[in-house]
């Protein structure tokens, strides 16, 4: 076999298993097709794999959005919040510069070292994590989102992370939406400590 019908095979072979793993292959997934890391960088640098993050690679031709690209990285355990869930919502009208997303606590910080896209982890207790938790339609899949009523909890106990006008209008947004479940809020509000908060910023529009 010449030298570029080995080049040509193992493209052909890297293009398959990419495409089998759903977008996203780690390092060893491409070792086992005999291919090591000096010529994995070559694939690189001729623009047939472009690196994710450290440890993944997705093909150039893929061409995955941002949100693709979250959901397939984060989408088995991740849960969108803050800013995020806020935009899914319809809650902000503009896209946040960055993905917010909550993560078990014990996650490995460095899933988070991403070229791109930019992913701001919130690590929370496992019983924290699950609270309020449902499913929405994102980056070509279903990813977990915490419902309305956990997401306002979860904004005004990290104002200070926001922008005050996007806080504002998140507010805004859940007073005017009519699937609100206020008993539910207070609830939630109980769970997160945040009752006063939830009694004097939103109890008030009531």
């Amino acid at each position: 076999m010449t030298r570029e019908e080995k080049w040509k095979k193992d493209e052909e072979a890297i293009q398959a298993l990419v495409k089998a793993h759903d977008g996203v292959v780690k390092t060893s997934e491409l070792y086992t097709l005999g291919i090591d890391y000096r010529r994995i960088q070559s694939f690189v640098d001729w623009g047939v794999l472009l690196r994710v993050k450290n440890g993944y690679y997705t093909l150039q031709e893929e061409k995955l959005s941002e949100d693709e690209m979250v959901f397939r990285l984060f989408g088995e355990d991740g849960v969108l919040t803050m800013e995020s869930a806020l935009y899914v919502y319809g809650y902000l009208a503009v896209k946040p510069s960055e993905y917010q997303i909550a993560v078990d606590k014990n996650t490995s910080k460095s899933r988070f070292h991403l070229n791109y896209p930019f992913v701001h982890p919130y690590y929370s207790e496992p019983k924290v994590l699950t609270l309020g938790v449902t499913q929405t339609a994102f980056g070509g899949g279903v990813m977990k989102i915490y419902d309305k009523e956990r997401l306002m909890c979860d904004c005004l106990k990290y104002e200070d992370r926001m922008e005050r006008e996007d806080l504002k209008r998140a507010l805004r947004g859940y007073l005017s939406d009519s699937t609100k479940d206020i008993s539910k809020l207070l609830n939630y509000a109980k769970e997160r400590k945040v009752l006063n908060k939830v009694q004097n910023r939103i109890g008030v529009w009531l």
